[in-house]
């Protein structure tokens, strides 16, 4: 399986995306921002950093890079799209999935190993955990607190599109210590914590980020996610 890691001017995580692909068992594929060629990649993730600086909005003036146009079509017509930190605030202004991510309601950045509660596992980037897990995983971010109306979170609440949460205090000040979302169909997810940073004891917390890679990889295999 092929999974594209995008780098916008500013990404960070793109090569650690990319190894945790490899890791997983999947072929990792550069993507570049300027690029709308996807290469024949059957998935792809928006890593974590600061695309384009974070200098309008974070994620705003990404969702318009030529990249994008193939993968939001992609990503409507089925494909697995993972959004990690950045990559979810980019999901959010796509209008790939609901809500939006604000600073962080104590107004400083994150850096701290945290845990979480896997709620949903029929998405495409879930389905190697059991619901109720908990993992731990690292989480960085300055703007990650979770925002949409209450019509909106209600909606969340009621299909099951959280697909995790924080354990104990609430972070960032996100709704419901929502951690991320999945759409309707469960083909796209935005998760907050950084799961790439996780796939082994030796360089992370633990190995429990693997398991959102490897999911991908079961669902490409079994036909994806219907």
């Amino acid at each position: 399986m092929k999974i594209g890691v995008v780098t916008f001017p500013g990404t960070l995580d793109d090569r650690d995306a990319a190894r945790a692909v490899r890791h997983a068992g999947g072929e990792s594929v550069a993507l570049w921002h300027n690029d709308a060629d996807l290469h024949g990649v059957d998935a792809v993730i928006l890593p974590g950093g600061f695309s384009y600086g974070d200098y309008l909005r974070c994620g705003a003036i990404s969702r318009f890079s030529p990249v994008m146009d193939p993968i939001i079509k992609a990503a409507q017509g089925g494909m697995p799209l993972l959004g990690i930190c950045n990559g979810f605030q980019v999901l959010a202004e796509a209008h790939l999935i609901p809500g939006a991510l604000t600073r962080n309601h104590e107004l400083h950045f994150l850096c701290r190993d945290q845990k979480l509660t896997i709620e949903n596992t029929n998405t495409a980037w879930t389905s190697s955990f059991t619901q109720g897990q908990e993992v731990l995983i690292p989480l960085k971010n300055g703007e990650g607190a979770y925002m949409c109306d209450d019509e909106t979170l209600a909606m969340l609440e009621g299909e099951g599109r959280i697909i995790a949460r924080y354990v104990g205090e609430n972070p960032n000040g996100s709704r419901n210590l929502i951690a991320g979302i999945t759409n309707e169909r469960g083909n796209i997810v935005g998760l907050m914590p950084h799961p790439e940073h996780a796939i082994d004891s030796l360089t992370g917390p633990s190995a429990d980020g693997l398991g959102f890679f490897t999911s991908v990889l079961k669902s490409f295999i079994s036909g994806g996610v219907k």
